[in-house]
């Protein structure tokens, strides 16, 4: 553990308190992409197949827990809440996500570290995880009607990515032998899709006007 990747898990869960706050004050999931949503519940339900079988630290537990309820019960709320999915762009979130999961898992068969399905599932969610944030960019694009929580959401979830390479960066430089090609290439495309993002969040936060991505 070290402050990069401390501060990084912290901005994960902030994106995430966030998205339920959203969810729970205003019952509304504007804005907000579902399939994006199915996808990080796949990524977490596939990373995490060893939470009972293999014990690394309470936190470690206690993070994982988290981020596997919340996801599914963000997927939940959207898909069945009576009030909630009543604000859901179905029309706008056309994306067509289960598109992502194929070319991921055939990636994963064929490039991994260890051809066990331990290994293999967890590189599925590395490579998953990368390209997840897509359908919720390209609704946002669509709408081009971003609200402040789905703003900050976004920007928590590209910020988390971003710390989590300052993370390898310090390890590469502090332990021995700390190579981990897959995990840093699918990190490093993840934090670049949020590159466009990032200089439209900090245009509208520098001017004070609404954030609003170009078609």
């Amino acid at each position: 553990m070290n402050i990069f990747r401390l501060v990084g898990d912290m901005t994960h869960l902030a994106s995430v308190l966030v998205l339920l706050l959203k969810i729970h004050t205003i019952k509304s999931c504007a804005g907000i992409s579902l399939k994006t949503q199915e996808l990080y519940a796949l990524v977490f339900a596939t990373r995490y197949l060893d939470i009972f079988t293999h014990y690394v630290s309470f936190y470690n537990t206690v993070m994982k827990l988290i981020f596997l309820g919340s996801s599914f019960s963000i997927v939940w709320y959207i898909r069945r809440h009576k009030l909630v999915r009543r604000s859901y762009d179905k029309d706008h979130d056309t994306f067509r996500h289960l598109f992502l999961v194929l070319p991921c898992l055939i990636l994963a068969l064929l490039i991994h570290e260890k051809f066990t399905f331990r290994e293999v599932t967890w590189t599925f969610s590395l490579y998953l995880e990368a390209v997840a944030i897509l359908p919720q960019l390209v609704l946002l694009q669509r709408t081009r009607n971003i609200d402040n929580l789905t703003g900050q959401y976004v920007f928590l979830l590209g910020a988390y990515r971003a710390l989590y390479i300052l993370n390898w960066v310090y390890r590469y430089f502090t332990e021995p032998h700390y190579v981990h090609w897959i995990t840093w290439i699918s990190g490093t495309v993840q934090t670049l899709l949020y590159a466009d993002f990032f200089y439209y969040y900090f245009q509208s936060w520098k001017n004070n006007v609404r954030l609003e991505l170009p078609a």
